[in-house]
């Protein structure tokens, strides 16, 4: 049996965090959450297990999802990138290499179906 494959939700609204991670939990990942750029980025540098990041691209602090998005990216290939936004469109060219971005609101089974895809 596989263990379950561990995910990073960065997003600054409490209740759309719990609304995702409590979706994620309930299909057997474990999730960690994060409310800003700046968490994430200390949580990926203290752990080696985390297999997707989902990111907001709006977040308060100085880096935001795209950024994020971009250092994860940089620093950590292996780890997999969903950007999140419900208010800015974001191109296809804004976000690293075979990333996907679901504007809000979106369906968890369609992240989910996405994160499956991703994993193999």
């Amino acid at each position: 049996m596989t263990p379950p494959f561990v995910i990073l939700v960065v997003e600054d609204e409490p209740l759309v965090s719990m609304a995702l991670a409590d979706d994620l939990e309930s299909e057997g990942f474990v999730v960690i959450e994060a409310a800003n750029a700046a968490a994430a980025v200390q949580i990926l540098e203290s752990r080696t297990d985390i297999r997707i990041v989902i990111t907001d691209v709006d977040m308060p602090g100085t880096m935001d999802g795209l950024m994020l998005a971009a250092a994860v990216f940089a620093r950590w290939p292996p780890i997999r990138i969903i950007v999140v936004s419900g208010h800015r469109s974001v191109v296809i060219t804004d976000i690293p290499d075979g990333s996907v971005f679901y504007s809000k609101p979106y369906r968890s089974a369609e992240i989910i179906k996405t994160m499956s895809e991703m994993l193999g």
